[in-house]
């Protein structure tokens, strides 16, 4: 869900192929949850299945996604989430219950025959099992691709990494990262062309998008520090919502009226467990660990099995592989020495 401040904060417009050459940190959970929602049957609302019923839309997504971004020069490095903090508990209740919901609609909508329903409904049933999550990480071994597991919040692990210098940026649909001190941010880097308009039987163009922390903060005037307090009053993931009647613009008003938490927070009416000030800490000190993206070697072969394995065309596969083979040649850049 993340921080939802679109309305004030822009980022500048720019082509993947700026990319080339780059390491990129990708939040893993972030993607596997749009895969899920998108890759399923547009009559059903049924997530792509193998014979065996095993749910594969998230290997789908991120084999070919992923191979999108080898061919373009670019050195995934996929972050995943690890143990959330103990506040976080209302957020991750409160998306079972709109799940559970959302299969009711579903069936009803089903029944009804109502195919745009379906697709709404069925996108919010999405769930990325420990198998799931356990099968991505072999396949994308396979692929000679890393990943990094998360202590705590991926996005604050992915912060991490750039900040260290050891990535070049992050990419995530949320925007976490920034208040977590990411240096850059980069959006949309898997939803590039055109998206459907929930509800709507029409379609907007979308493009990557950066976002670079320091020109973020200029831009409204503020610091990271009020940057975190202002994302306390919109609504974070540990307090979904935010405080009832404050939207963006009138959160970056209030932080450049009382600069301090303690200051925006005088008079304020506070609904949630968690305190302001541990999610503030949160943000300031989450837990991470320092960077380190291990040495992963491809194995082609394996990789191509695990696929056959679930139902993939086997024609295809070959065809992918042989165009990522093909770029690393072109390139002259050797996803085998990551540290390089």
């Amino acid at each position: 869900m993340g921080v939802q401040i679109t309305e004030i904060m822009k980022g500048r417009d720019f082509d993947v192929s700026q990319l080339s050459g780059k390491k990129i940190a990708i939040d893993a959970y972030n993607w596997a949850y749009q895969f899920l929602s998108i890759i399923r049957d547009r009559f059903t609302g049924e997530p792509l299945k193998d014979s065996k019923g095993r749910i594969t839309s998230a290997y789908s997504g991120f084999f070919y996604r992923t191979a999108k971004l080898m061919e373009a020069g670019i050195t995934p490095v996929y972050v995943f989430d690890g143990t959330p903090p103990a506040f976080k508990s209302r957020t991750i209740e409160s998306r079972r219950v709109i799940k559970e919901e959302a299969m009711g609609k579903l069936e009803r909508a089903r029944e009804e025959g109502d195919k745009e329903k379906i697709r709404l409904y069925a996108q919010a049933t999405s769930k990325f099992t420990m198998e799931m999550r356990e099968g991505v990480k072999e396949l994308l071994g396979f692929m000679g691709v890393a990943c990094v597991q998360a202590p705590s919040e991926g996005e604050a692990q992915m912060a991490r990494t750039v900040k260290e210098n050891c990535l070049w940026a992050g990419a995530s649909q949320d925007w976490d990262s920034l208040m977590f001190g990411s240096p850059r941010l980069i959006r949309n880097l898997s939803i590039t062309g055109k998206r459907k308009v929930a509800r709507k039987e029409a379609y907007v163009e979308v493009k990557p998008e950066l976002l670079e922390l320091q020109s973020v903060l200029s831009g409204l005037g503020i610091t990271r520090e009020q940057l975190i307090i202002m994302g306390i009053l919109i609504g974070t993931d540990y307090n979904p919502g935010g405080v009832r009647g404050i939207g963006p613009k009138n959160a970056l008003k209030l932080v450049k009226e009382h600069r301090t938490l303690d200051g925006v927070m005088r008079g304020i009416e506070w609904e949630f467990d968690a305190s302001p000030s541990e999610i503030y800490d949160f943000f300031m000190n989450p837990p991470t660990e320092s960077c380190s993206i291990p040495d992963v070697k491809p194995d082609w072969e394996k990789a191509k099995q695990f696929l056959v394995d679930h139902d993939f065309s086997e024609e295809r596969i070959n065809s992918t592989l042989d165009k990522i083979k093909k770029a690393r040649e072109r390139t002259g850049s050797s996803l085998d020495r990551w540290l390089r």
